[in-house]
């Protein structure tokens, strides 16, 4: 017996944004889900507009399974993950040991295909290129959802996120920012 998706289907209990007052209470589960479409969309922004040649469907891949050590670890607020380097790295550490212990909860013949899910090769450093930039993207949307229903809370990291965005200097994520976030300060009645 795995116990392997059973785990992962408790990515739906662990909230993020734990320091944070939110209006809308977020899981890891779903934000994956956001992350995956928005890195797809990326590599395929990537690959039609600037020349690209990324697998989109293996980065949509890597951006599910990319917050699945938080099964074990929770979700650490960013503040916490990066207050020192002693806690990044301790952090980096124990993310480490969760994939491990979940990828041990795999039958051994499932295991090479779900290894490059867990654990970043080398030569998925692009992909995992557009996985960070489409969780940094899907912060800055959080943001934005929060501010628009005024919760004001958000506004200080609403702003450091998207200077970091803005710092990428990839230019898929400037047009998705572009041409898809404007959106997401409409109402419903606004987008029909």
């Amino acid at each position: 017996m795995s116990h392997f998706f059973a785990y992962l289907a408790r990515m739906k209990l662990i909230q993020r944004w734990g320091l944070m007052r939110n209006t809308t209470p977020e899981n890891i589960q779903e934000h994956s889900l956001q992350a995956a479409m928005i890195a797809h969309n990326l590599a395929v922004i990537r690959n039609t507009h600037f020349g690209g040649a990324v697998n989109s469907d293996r980065v949509m891949t890597l951006a599910a399974y990319h917050e699945v050590a938080e099964i074990f670890t929770g979700d650490l607020p960013t503040p916490v993950k990066y207050f020192s380097p002693q806690i990044k790295a301790a952090y980096g550490d124990i993310e480490q040991l969760a994939k491990e212990k979940l990828y041990g909860m795999l039958p051994c013949e499932l295991r090479a295909a779900y290894q490059p899910l867990l654990f970043p090769r080398e030569e998925d450093a692009e992909l995992w290129q557009l996985v960070k930039a489409a969780d940094k993207i899907c912060a800055f949307l959080k943001c934005a959802e929060e501010l628009k229903a005024g919760n004001q809370e958000f506004a200080a990291a609403a702003k450091t996120i998207r200077q970091e965005i803005m710092q990428m200097s990839l230019p898929e994520v400037q047009y998705f920012m572009e041409k898809f976030v404007p959106s997401f300060s409409l109402a419903l009645d606004e987008m029909s």
